[in-house]
């Protein structure tokens, strides 16, 4: 719940507004851009939502991992939030945890069965839904620092959790480990890729040669329009990551990058395809 004793000054008069708590994740940015500003350390409401904006205000709050967001007076947020409709057969959980700096993550439905892409936080209000759905088969951790309540979430449906096992000491409960060089086939039409750089343990998760679950290794940057990595949160080695991408842009095609931070995008596959091959030679050139 937001604090309003910690109503950031910051904010713009009106009703919504972000506490002091606030950690800068970008999620709410990402969101509901035409609501929430970056101020450099911090988020706040640069302009108060009109009716056609509050749903996506409303996402943002509730996405929060440390519920910063909030009315004045308080009101009831919305039903049925999250999970929310990506894509044919891919959602955002929302629910974003604060363990993970406020990754996002995501449950894809397939008849083989589900699957979660790194970890929200573990509630009833997505573990109703996410039953309703048939459950999670497989919990797919991109890279250690997003790992959060995903033993929770495996210990209810009792799935398979995969993490590459340079990442695997935190996530001790995983039951499979990737293949540290070669792409791992987790179920049909389901592969794992592993792209160090970020962290020693970093993967992405390619589904249905159509959606790219990249964790924190690549993402859309909506200020300059195109692909980025995240040289300035690179925790393991740029030089690494940029072999990473460039081999990725070898071994797979995809029309939608899903990552934990930054933001989404769905293009053609031979668009994303060149601008992943620019984002390399991009990434050569500032090494």
């Amino acid at each position: 719940m937001a604090r309003l004793d910690q109503r950031h000054a910051r904010n713009a008069a009106g009703e919504w507004f972000v506490d002091e708590r606030c950690i800068d994740c970008d999620t709410c940015r990402e969101l509901a851009p035409e609501v929430f500003v970056d101020i450099g350390t911090q988020s706040v409401v640069g302009h108060q939502p009109g009716p056609d904006q509050e749903r996506r205000a409303w996402f943002a709050a509730v996405a929060c991992p440390t519920q910063s967001i909030g009315t004045i007076p308080r009101r009831r947020r919305p039903d049925g939030l999250f999970p929310h409709r990506v894509d044919d057969g891919v959602s955002l959980l929302g629910w974003n945890a604060e363990e993970s700096f406020g990754a996002d993550s995501y449950l894809v439905t397939r008849p083989e069965g589900n699957l979660l892409v790194d970890s929200p936080r573990f509630t009833k209000f997505l573990t109703e839904p996410i039953d309703a759905l048939g459950g999670i088969a497989h919990v797919l951790l991109t890279h250690r620092d997003d790992v959060a309540d995903a033993a929770r979430w495996a210990e209810r449906y009792g799935s398979r959790v995969w993490i590459h096992p340079d990442d695997a000491d935190a996530a001790p409960f995983a039951t499979d480990l990737l293949d540290c060089e070669r792409p791992t086939t987790i179920a049909p039409g389901v592969r794992a890729i592993p792209v160090p750089g970020h962290t020693r343990g970093s993967a992405v998760f390619l589904v249905d040669d159509r959606s790219l679950f990249s964790g924190d290794s690549l993402s859309w940057n909506r200020t300059t329009g195109d692909l980025h990595a995240f040289r300035s949160a690179c925790w393991y080695s740029w030089s690494e990551q940029t072999r990473s991408l460039a081999r990725l842009a070898d071994e797979a095609r995809f029309e939608w990058v899903l990552p934990g931070h930054g933001g989404r995008v769905n293009a053609p596959a031979d668009e994303l395809h060149e601008r992943l091959r620019a984002l390399v030679q991009r990434m050569k050139a500032a090494a």
